[in-house]
């Protein structure tokens, strides 16, 4: 008999409680770096893990697991920080910026950023990737017209996220595909009949607030000084902006996104050398340092002063330490433990079942995220804590790997220690619960969901099996 114990619920929902009394009053009373407070929690699950029989050898290993597991996602952020400062220093970010203020209005600046960054991420399939560009470029065009920027980085998430979801090239979306045993296209398609309203309702409301709100308010001698600051700062031409058309182009050709991003921050070096007038060594140096820069406009200078290697390192710290506990957590059996309630709140049910198992996929996929601080965690907890349910009462896979799309993919930017969240926030400048509330395609796609799920619409394989779970209901 295995000396390891099973957590009770009660020792899950303590634990986890106390993880976010930690959280939340470190970061919202004491005004702690959230990094201090992640790793204070590490010691807390150590400790359950400890009462349940794990030696301490076991939960260090977890921890060093969980790390391994997710550490692209810190080596991707080494590269954007390279990428961000260079692109300044090259005059990349400061090109995209002065022409958009030339094409875009203000009354369709929020549904041209959504629509421009669910593009780039169809295209890219990456959604870290489409705000570390077009975001970028986008959140700098909107501040130029004075459009609040919690605002602006709502519509670059609702867009990037978009084009994550449905991209065939994404890796949560090829993953979600994969853990649901079902092929990527048809995970494609069956999200197609929730993503399209969607995005209709969530264009129609971008594009409401952008007549009624922005082009009142919008502060066009503002946007004409800063086009001139940026032509008299920089040297701006059509080649400017080739590094990002190289880029994004290399990306939707699938490439490794490391390599190419790495790529796209050397030709940043040279777009500064050659372009700029900038002397080798200093724009090599805007890859760890990131760019500086005294236009005179205070918003501009702290818009452009950004990139860098440098700038990352406290966001990696972040990840890494959110990503050992996330080990923690799957160690000592923290998902089984949630696993076990869901199937018992679903098989209790008297309403439609196909609603309380939607509920429970994007609920499991949400506490990969909330609790394991990492997208591909998300994808594990929404796929396996409730695959079981959905082959023993006959429900389509597809049903299976949209809700953990749901509740994963779509809540990952939300939790600001996840590694959406910080990352969002260092790239858009922006804090996670500044931007949270318009996050407006992620909540309404999250809420079709759920309502099409009680619906039982596209869920079953066969309408038999249907009748033979709401009989036994």
């Amino acid at each position: 008999m295995s000396r390891i114990q099973e957590p009770k619920l009660l020792e899950v929902v303590t634990v986890l409680c106390l993880f976010l009394v930690i959280m939340f009053l470190s970061v919202s009373t004491l005004a702690l770096p959230i990094q201090l407070a992640l790793f204070a929690s590490w010691f807390l699950f150590i400790g359950l893990g400890l009462k349940l029989k794990h030696t301490y050898k076991e939960l260090q290993d977890s921890i060093l697991t969980g790390i391994y597991n997710g550490l692209e996602a810190t080596l991707v952020l080494f590269t954007v920080g390279a990428l961000i400062g260079t692109w300044i220093a090259g005059g990349v970010v400061p090109g995209l910026i002065y022409y958009g203020l030339q094409m875009i209005h203000p009354s369709i600046f929020l549904l041209a950023t959504m629509i421009i960054c669910s593009i780039t991420s169809l295209a890219t399939g990456t959604s870290f990737g489409t705000a570390g560009t077009a975001g970028i470029a986008m959140m700098g065009i909107g501040a130029s017209f004075g459009v609040p920027l919690p605002l602006v980085a709502g519509a670059v998430l609702s867009g990037a996220y978009f084009g994550d979801k449905l991209s065939p090239l994404s890796d949560t979306t090829v993953m979600t595909a994969s853990l649901s045993k079902i092929d990527v296209i048809d995970h494609v398609k069956g999200m197609l009949f929730i993503s399209v309203p969607t995005y209709i309702i969530t264009a129609v409301l971008f594009t409401v607030v952008g007549l009624f709100y922005v082009s009142g308010s919008a502060d066009l001698s503002r946007a004409e000084s800063v086009a001139t600051a940026l032509g008299e700062n920089f040297s701006i031409h059509w080649y400017t902006l080739l590094p990002a058309v190289i880029v994004i182009a290399l990306l939707a050709m699938k490439k490794p996104s490391i390599p190419t991003i790495s790529f796209g921050a050397l030709l940043g070096i040279l777009w500064a050398i050659w372009f700029q007038g900038m002397d080798s060594v200093e724009a090599i140096k805007t890859a760890y340092n990131g760019f500086s820069i005294d236009s005179g406009i205070d918003f501009l200078d702290s818009l452009l002063n950004a990139g860098g290697i440098e700038a990352m390192l406290g966001v990696i710290a972040l990840i890494l330490l959110a990503l050992g506990l996330g080990g923690l957590m799957d160690r000592i059996g923290v998902l089984y433990a949630f696993s076990s309630m869901f199937k018992n709140w679903v098989e209790n049910g008297k309403e439609k079942k196909s609603g309380r198992l939607t509920v429970s996929t994007v609920l499991s996929a949400f506490f990969g995220n909330f609790f394991g601080s990492a997208a591909y965690v998300s994808m594990i907890t929404g796929t396996k804590i409730t695959e079981k349910l959905y082959d023993e009462m006959g429900a389509d896979r597809r049903a299976l790997s949209r809700n953990t799309e749901a509740g994963g993919t779509l809540t990952a930017p939300m939790v600001p220690w996840s590694d959406a969240g910080v990352y969002m926030t260092a790239v858009l400048g922006v804090s996670t619960l500044e931007y949270l509330p318009f996050m407006w395609l992620n909540f309404i796609s999250i809420i079709v969901t759920v309502y099409f799920g009680y619906k039982g619409r596209n869920f079953w394989l066969d309408k038999k099996s249907q009748q033979n779970v709401d009989q036994s209901a």
